[in-house]
């Protein structure tokens, strides 16, 4: 018998994508095509590639994807979304990419685009914005069933949670340097922002 907590179990990645890629169409309106950069074969990146291609063709946008043998293949991804003239750049949350986080950041000021990703680190680092559930939330709620675990509450008896808490982390210095103008109403909805 198990318990726990998860991400995003009800309509998984598919609507966290769609959340998030609606977030940045209001500070991006005119994304007609979103660079998605990504490992090969990264699970994590399987989902995400699958969301994004449905949620494009729901919000009317391309979604053209680069990936990644290696992470010496990075330049070479950010140069063919450049080639292709991208609107814009998704990063995955694929821990490839988390644990090379300043050199994508590097590359994404040096594109000129506007960037997303999924955590909130990658806003507070230099992405235009960042939507997913809060990752720490997350941690101390799985602390918080240990506990009752070892305090001999019985797996089974704790219901497997879905994610509450949420984070939008926008960047307004990376805004302003790329002239985007961010709408009263979206910067209302942020948890975070960066100045």
């Amino acid at each position: 018998m198990i318990t726990g907590n998860v991400m995003n179990a009800v309509s998984g990645e598919e609507s966290m994508t769609q959340k998030r890629i609606g977030l940045f169409k209001q500070l991006v309106p005119g994304l007609t095509r979103l660079g998605m950069i990504a490992p090969t074969n990264g699970i994590l990146a399987l989902k995400e590639k699958e969301a994004l291609q449905k949620v494009a063709a729901q919000m009317d946008f391309e979604c053209v994807l680069y990936d990644l043998k290696t992470i010496e293949d990075l330049g070479q991804a950010f140069a063919a979304g450049l080639r292709d003239n991208v609107s814009a750049f998704y990063i995955s949350g694929e821990p490839l990419m988390y644990a090379n986080l300043p050199r994508v950041v590097s590359l994404i000021a040096a594109s000129g685009k506007p960037s997303v990703g999924p955590y909130p680190d990658y806003g507070r680092a230099g992405f235009l914005m960042s939507y997913a559930n809060d990752p720490l939330d997350g941690v101390r709620h799985a602390g918080i069933y240990a506990g009752k675990i070892l305090h001999g509450a019985k797996p089974s008896d704790l219901p497997v949670e879905q994610a509450s808490k949420f984070s939008f982390v926008i960047n307004l210095k990376t805004a302003k340097a790329l002239g985007i103008t961010v709408p009263a109403n979206v910067l209302a909805l942020a948890d975070e922002v960066i100045e």
